[in-house]
């Protein structure tokens, strides 16, 4: 396939309700869709999942505009490329930027399947009909409203509750939840909260027995973590810290982490998440698929890599009602008792919402081949 034109488009998305980490609170979503042509008109869709601030990364919308523009789209407009995989090769002299280079390689890993008559599911290697989701539920004020909200998302039969917590906002609030839901897998997301101060703090939350608490420490940390693992029975999971197959091979070496959360733009696109996976299964490391606050674009090529096999864990990947009142997909991501059933549409699986895509537009951008 030949990349002929490339579209960007900057999005404004109202959230339902705000989201607030141990961060801040976010209820304004500004992103990039990008979609890519090839010589015969078919198109392919990928996200850039980079936040206005970077307080998750050092990437920000801007800063992947500005790579887009200057330094990955001139990579790839005109270019024969015969498999996505080779994307990462033509990305190789651009140093990070891992959001940028997902978006591009996402949309041309869905105009793959496409061209070839696959869902993108299969083209990764994926064979799940139904994949199983979980919750991410921002800090509350308020304890018991926390409960209820929880209570909410059980009733709806998410398989996995997920909080945030940060300092002052953690032992006890967990000790309620796991009063209130005894049963119910629940783990913790501190993105990166803590310090090794915290130890003694951090071993109160082994009496829960939750699935796991996510990034305690630092995010660009793998050797604190491994000092942590040893002194708490919880089982972390690195996020954060993982941007690569050779951070993974270093922090399963260290004994850094026992699960790995896999979010297809921080580590730089669908290749790389693929051969985490795969190392991850070798080493029986089970893992699972983050969220970043998708649209709907986002959210499908999450649902696609979900169907690989050691994806044992729920993720983040609730349905489009959760965070949005329109969807830029038709028809919307849907979770039902617990489960998204994969769509069997080539690509994706979800058609873009044209006219949805327009209201939520603030600026478009077209690159052509010259």
């Amino acid at each position: 396939m030949i990349i002929k034109e490339i579209t960007i488009r900057k999005m404004k998305m109202t959230m339902k309700n705000p989201f607030t980490t141990s961060f801040g609170t976010l209820q304004e979503r500004d992103f990039l869709l990008l979609e890519v042509m090839d010589e015969d008109g078919n198109t392919g869709w990928g996200e850039s999942v980079a936040f206005r601030s970077p307080w998750y990364s050092e990437e920000t919308l801007e800063t992947n505009l500005h790579m887009l523009k200057d330094f990955l789209i001139p990579l790839v407009i005109g270019k024969e490329i015969g498999h996505p995989d080779e994307v990462s090769s033509l990305f190789a002299s651009i140093r990070k930027n891992n959001m940028a280079k997902s978006t591009v390689e996402g949309a041309i890993w869905d105009l793959y399947a496409k061209r070839n008559k696959m869902t993108l599911a299969h083209a990764l290697g994926g064979q799940a009909e139904k994949i199983e989701v979980g919750i991410s539920i921002g800090i509350h004020e308020n304890t018991a409203e926390l409960v209820e909200t929880v209570r909410g998302f059980v009733e709806e039969g998410y398989k996995r509750i997920k909080v945030k917590i940060k300092p002052g906002y953690d032992v006890e609030v967990i000790r309620e939840l796991r009063k209130n839901f005894p049963d119910v897998p629940l783990m913790a997301d501190a993105n990166s909260a803590y310090t090794l101060e915290d130890v003694q703090l951090l071993k109160q939350l082994d009496e829960f027995n939750l699935t796991m608490i996510e990034q305690p420490l630092a995010s660009d940390d793998i050797i604190d973590h491994a000092a942590l693992q040893k002194q708490i029975e919880t089982p972390i999971c690195l996020d954060e810290s993982i941007h690569s197959l050779e951070d993974t091979r270093k922090a399963i070496e260290l004994g850094s982490t026992k699960i790995i959360n896999i979010k297809i733009g921080r580590v730089g696109g669908l290749t790389e998440a693929k051969k985490i996976h795969d190392y991850c299964m070798t080493h029986g490391i089970p893992v699972w698929c983050g969220g970043m606050l998708e649209s709907g674009i986002g959210r499908a090529h999450n649902i696609a890599l979900t169907t690989l096999p050691n994806f044992i864990l729920p993720g983040d990947t609730a349905g489009s009602s959760r965070y949005w009142e329109e969807d830029v997909i038709t028809p919307e991501v849907v979770v039902e008792d617990g489960y998204i059933t994969v769509p069997s549409a080539y690509g994706i699986g979800y058609e873009p919402n044209l006219e949805a895509m327009d209201k939520f537009t603030v600026e478009e951008l077209n690159y052509k081949e010259k």
